[in-house]
């Protein structure tokens, strides 16, 4: 099992930088680094690349709307290029507020679109003449729209790889059907090892089944905050994993409409009904902290990783049996390079 860490795109960038260079030789595997609407992600890991050598790194996520399609493929070969093969392309759809109200391009057909997106990118990276009519994207041009002299090319370059991994962070129903089938892996969120099979589990055996097998196993990246030590029981526990309530409640609550809210749909199917109509209930009517406040201790026990050595095995054992590959962490409650060093003994 790989570990990876997410850096923080409100954060000191230049900070994370460091700390991702030693955790780098503390067992660290692998970096994503998140778009949103802040910096844009691809400039920030060119400078990862070069500050690392052996770690990989990738995309956490960018969207399929503000760029076409081949220039993700372009960007991806050539972030593939400087960091020396260490490259991952994290894919997902984002959202209308953001697709819309910060880039003014219309939020349509998210699914097929990511799809079309993966066929460019390995077309292109294969160096292929870009030719593909899908129902979101058509290179060249079709006849009739714009000048007339557009004409199928290939990339001028010889990418490092011509089949760079790609990772769909895909959260519901015919997406995650999708991911199973097409990605190389996939970025769930609020991933529970022991009941996700309630939320993802006939999409991703749907997916699976349909999968060419050639492109092996699934991947999947999921996990949480780690705390390592005899000291986090009790209440010191709680302490640590009441620090992930006001991001919960932030998605679970307040991300999308009332009636069209993905992660709060998540939280219902893992058996929290109640508590995330609470949960949205409070956050829409302003009550953050009353929202943060109603989100279930035990999802906040399941989907992170804090307590004794001994309980932090036996959940890694629960994550290993569930197909994650790579463990996704943010270090807390100690020093980082400590948390991650203990993670790699116990996996190993």
């Amino acid at each position: 099992m790989k570990l990876s860490m997410m850096i923080n795109y409100s954060g000191d960038f230049h900070a994370d930088v460091q700390k991702v260079c030693d955790l780098e030789n503390a067992g660290l595997d692998l970096v994503w680094v998140p778009e949103a609407y802040s910096f844009d992600a691809v400039s920030q890991l060119g400078y990862l690349a070069a500050k690392t050598s052996k770690i990989e790194i990738g995309t956490g996520i960018i969207n399929v709307y503000s760029r076409t399609a081949t220039c993700v493929a372009q960007t991806a070969a050539g972030l593939d290029f400087v960091s020396g093969g260490r490259f991952i392309l994290g894919l997902g759809a984002s959202g209308p507020q953001v697709i819309e109200g910060f880039h003014g391009v219309p939020y349509e057909k998210p699914m097929a679109r990511i799809r079309d997106y993966i066929n460019v990118c390995r077309m292109t990276w294969k160096r292929e003449p870009v030719v593909y009519d899908g129902p979101t994207v058509q290179v060249p041009l079709p006849e009739g729209q714009g000048t007339g002299l557009g004409k199928p090319l290939k990339i001028i370059n010889h990418p490092v790889r011509n089949d760079i991994p790609i990772f769909w962070a895909s959260l519901m129903g015919l997406s995650v059907t999708a991911t199973a089938q097409y990605a190389d892996g996939w970025l769930p969120i609020f991933f529970d090892p022991d009941k996700f099979h309630q939320v993802w589990g006939d999409e991703l055996k749907a997916g699976t089944a349909k999968r060419d097998a050639d492109r092996g196993q699934l991947q999947i990246s999921a996990g949480g905050m780690v705390a390592i030590g005899d000291e986090f029981v009790g209440e010191k526990k709680q302490q640590i994993l009441d620090m992930a309530r006001p991001n919960i409640a932030l998605y679970v609550g307040g991300m999308g409409a009332r009636d069209k809210n993905f992660y709060n749909t998540i939280c219902q199917k893992y058996g929290y009904v109640d508590e995330a109509i609470e949960i949205q209930d409070r956050y829409l009517s302003g009550d953050k902290s009353g929202a943060a406040g109603a989100v279930p201790a035990e999802m906040l026990e399941k989907t992170n990783l804090v307590g004794p050595a001994g309980e932090i095995k036996e959940r890694l054992a629960a994550y290993k049996e569930a197909g994650v590959t790579h463990l996704s962490v943010s270090p807390v409650g100690g020093d980082a390079v400590s948390t991650v060093e203990k993670l790699r003994e116990i996996i190993d």
